[in-house]
């Protein structure tokens, strides 16, 4: 259930997506979403929101061990590409969807989304410190790299085309490479 909601919300953002759209996504008897997430479908969002959060700083901590911090960056900016292509044109970000619909009163929510997006933004944080960059441009240049990829797939989704996502990578690419 929990894949299934963080999937849908890829797709739909979180406002579009029923508890009646993750029961027939999942295919999970009706009374378990209830048994499960009786706080309802804000408490399924978190948790929808913690485990693709989870997989994603997993990846990116992958990534960035295997080698310098641009390195990862165009290994995620390729994967993010991939997963497009994939869903044809369907699938951006779980947290961007859910962010985009949040409203006034979703503290929980809120806190849900900036927990993710900080969690991205410390792990490549701490990759272009490793490479060289103080604390302060090294947040600055993670923060650059999200917004970048979170616009290219918009872009990319409403367009139906791979080519705003090949243009930010080769963008965002040389100057990440222009300031090491």
């Amino acid at each position: 259930m929990v894949r299934a909601a963080a999937l849908l919300f890829q797709e739909r953002g979180y406002a579009a997506t029923s508890f009646q759209d993750v029961i027939a996504r999942s295919g999970a008897p009706r009374g378990s979403i209830y048994h499960h997430f009786p706080g309802g479908k804000e408490e399924l969002a978190i948790e929808a929101l913690r485990w693709y959060s989870e997989r994603t700083t997993a990846l990116m901590r992958q990534k960035t061990q295997e080698g310098t911090a641009i390195e990862a960056v165009a290994g995620f900016l390729a994967v993010s590409r991939e997963a497009l292509r994939k869903s044809d044109f369907r699938a951006g970000c779980p947290v961007a969807g859910v962010a985009l619909d949040l409203a006034g009163g979703d503290d929980a929510l809120h806190a849900a989304v900036a927990a993710a997006f900080e969690d991205w933004r410390r792990v490549l944080a701490a990759a272009f410190e490793r490479d060289g960059a103080t604390p302060a441009k090294a947040r600055r240049l993670a923060a650059f790299v999200y917004a970048a990829l979170e616009g290219a797939l918009m872009l990319a989704r409403a367009q139906r085309d791979l080519r705003p996502m090949d243009d930010v990578a080769a963008e965002l690419l040389d100057h990440l490479e222009s300031k090491s």
